[in-house]
This record gives structure tokens, C-alpha cells and sequence, in this order.
């Protein structure tokens, strides 16, 4: 008797993934209320900038966007920052929303940057893993000047943020998942935003590699080979004790 041929799998095509970044789509809680009421108070800002800073998938680059969008300002990436085309790429906008901040190439640059918008009276805001205050690079009176101003922590999300913030990865991705799903990932994923993004991630490219549903056997599947890798990273870090 002839067993039956395998299903076959389908190689997931990864098409770029662009999340939803409006106003609407942003979910507003305890752990971001001040950051958001003070976006929502610009321009009357008390300073030319403002940082936001947290954690990986904390929301501080949808925060970005929604402030850019009324602002009318360029999203940009500090690593990308050049003092050498600076001038060229500002042109003659009097807002900038910037992203990784802290990891800027050139400080110079984001100083200048900086000093270009004052001038203009025009706005900076800031995107940062920490606030300017305990930055440590770049000449120290860009530090200080930055340190002066509004820095907003957005701070660690409650069980209720967490699963609404899959809710909408899910929705973002157009996959369709039953509340049991979301329970089951939300009991077991690691407490950060950073987790549910790249949950959802893996769930998806599971589900279209199989041709499957989003199920809670795949929801296992999944938090289980995000926690192994985890692990084997940990295991390749080199001890720094020795």
C-alpha cells in the first residue's frame, strides 16, 4: 500500500513588512501616556528638542512617525547623519524626528543638526534606548545642550498593552488568530515589545512555509524556537569573566 506524498512546504517569500504607524494605530497606556501628551503639546515645547527614550519596541519610532506626520518633518536615522551633506539634506525643513539617536556615526552631525534647528526655532525629537543625560559620546557640550531638554521615558507594558499590542502585530500582518492564541503567546513570551514583534514574525513565516493556520500548537512551535535561539546566542557569548 502506497503511503500518501508528503504535503509539501512552501518557501515563505519575505516580502518587506511595513507596520501601521498612524495616530490611531498607536496604543496609548500608562507606561507611554506622558510621552504621548507630549507629542501632542508640540509645538509648544520648552526647548528646540525632545527625547524619547526605552526600550527595543517600546513605540518611540511609531511615536516618531506620528509626530513627523504633524510636524511635517523627515524621519531620519542618526547612523546615517553626515556633517558633509547636512545642510543639502536639512534644506529648508524646520523639524527633524530622528531614530537611534545614540548610535549616530558622526556626533558632530547630530550637533550640528541640533544647533541648525535652534537656529530656525525649529523642533528636534529625539529617539534613544537611554536618555541624553548618561549619553557618554560626542563633544560634551552637545551633551550638555541635550541633556537640558524634555527627555520621556517610555517605560515597560502591563499584561493588557502587551496583548493588545499583538492584537495589532497580528492585524498588521493581516493574520487572522483566535483570542486562545493570544493568551497562550501572552502567558509564555518574554515581557517586552521586542518579544511580540518577533513572535508574530515567526508565526508568520511558520503559517506560510506550512500553509497553516495560526493554531496554538504552531503558537508552541514557535515561542519554543525563539526561546532555543535565545539560548544558543547566550551560549556563544564569550564570558566576560575570563
Amino acid at each position: 500500500m502506497n503511503s500518501a506524498p508528503p504535503t509539501p512546504v512552501q518557501l515563505p517569500l519575505m516580502l518587506p513588512h511595513r507596520p501601521a504607524q498612524g495616530r490611531d494605530d498607536f496604543l496609548v497606556a500608562p507606561c507611554n501616556e506622558e510621552a504621548v501628551a507630549w507629542i501632542d503639546r508640540w509645538p509648544d515645547w520648552p526647548a528646540p528638542a525632545l527625547a524619547l527614550f526605552g526600550p527595543a519596541g517600546s513605540g518611540k519610532t511609531h511615536l516618531l512617525h506620528v509626530w513627523a506626520e504633524s510636524a511635517g518633518a523627515p524621519v531620519w536615522d542618526a547612523r546615517t547623519l553626515t556633517v558633509g551633506d547636512l545642510d543639502a539634506r536639512l534644506g529648508g525643513a524646520r523639524a527633524v524626528a530622528l531614530d537611534e539617536a545614540e548610535r549616530a556615526d558622526e556626533p558632530d552631525a547630530l550637533f550640528h543638526l541640533y544647533n541648525m534647528l535652534r537656529e530656525r526655532e525649529g523642533s528636534l525629537l529625539l529617539a534613544a534606548r537611554a536618555a541624553p543625560a548618561r549619553w557618554t559620546f560626542g563633544r560634551a557640550d552637545m551633551r550638555s545642550r541635550l541633556a537640558a531638554a524634555p527627555a520621556v521615558e517610555l517605560g515597560a507594558p502591563d499584561d493588557a498593552l502587551l496583548g493588545a499590542v499583538l492584537v495589532k502585530l497580528f492585524a498588521d500582518r493581516q493574520l487572522p488568530v483566535g483570542s486562545d492564541v493570544v493568551s497562550y503567546i501572552l502567558g509564555r513570551m518574554t515581557r517586552t515589545f521586542a518579544a511580540a514583534g518577533a513572535v508574530v514574525e515567526r508565526l508568520d513565516r511558520l503559517a506560510l512555509a506550512e500553509r497553516r493556520r495560526i493554531t496554538l500548537p504552531l503558537a508552541r512551535r514557535a515561542l519554543e524556537e525563539l526561546e532555543s535561539e535565545a539560548g544558543d546566542a547566550d551560549a556563544a557569548r564569550p564570558d566576560e569573566d575570563h
